[in-house]
């Protein structure tokens, strides 16, 4: 499964991972264990899971199960982009409505000190640093990992948001993920 190594000098890679259809849970294990297949994927730390409620899209939406995981790749950006669509896709993810309800997103969201603002990769992720369901996972894992572009570590973005009502709730340990 994946990469026998540590970081090795590469940059720390950070996904973003969210469900709302099905087995929420086994959606995220799932994705995981198929990230890992590629040989140039490793993980380094997975946060714990947490459930919060839809942010933007259709209404009536059930709640997002989200995740964040560090990884070492040897992949560059858009290779790695590519890998996690073409996971996405082995998933039966169908991308119809904008911020509709998925079985599996997973969002490239940090790649060491990477800045890339191409129509198909932006590094790092431009709502990131908004999200309180991704700076919390985040912040469990990484909290002084500086934001590439924000400078401030993820806990102080964490702890900048405003209380919105968008309440995260922690659903399972870091031990949650099945390996």
């Amino acid at each position: 499964m994946g990469m026998d190594r540590a970081a090795h000098g590469d940059p720390p890679i950070y996904l973003g991972l969210g469900t709302n259809l099905g087995d929420r849970l086994e959606n995220l294990n799932r994705a995981l264990h198929l990230l890992t297949d590629h040989v140039e994927v490793g993980i380094l730390a997975v946060a714990s899971v947490y459930e919060t409620s839809p942010v933007g899209g259709p209404p009536g939406q059930s709640d997002y199960f989200n995740t964040v995981v560090k990884i070492a790749s040897t992949m560059d950006a858009p290779s790695l982009l590519a890998h996690i669509l073409d996971v996405e896709r082995s998933m039966g993810r169908i991308r119809s409505v904008v911020n509709g309800p998925r079985n599996i997103d997973i969002d490239l969201l940090i790649m060491g000190n990477n800045i890339f603002d191409t129509p198909t990769l932006s590094l790092p992720h431009p709502r990131l640093h908004q999200r309180r369901f991704v700076l919390a996972p985040l912040a469990e894992i990484a909290p002084n990992l500086r934001h590439p572009m924000e400078g401030s570590t993820m806990q102080e973005l964490l702890d900048q948001l405003p209380q919105d009502g968008n309440v995260v709730r922690l659903i399972a340990s870091p031990n949650w993920y099945a390996v």
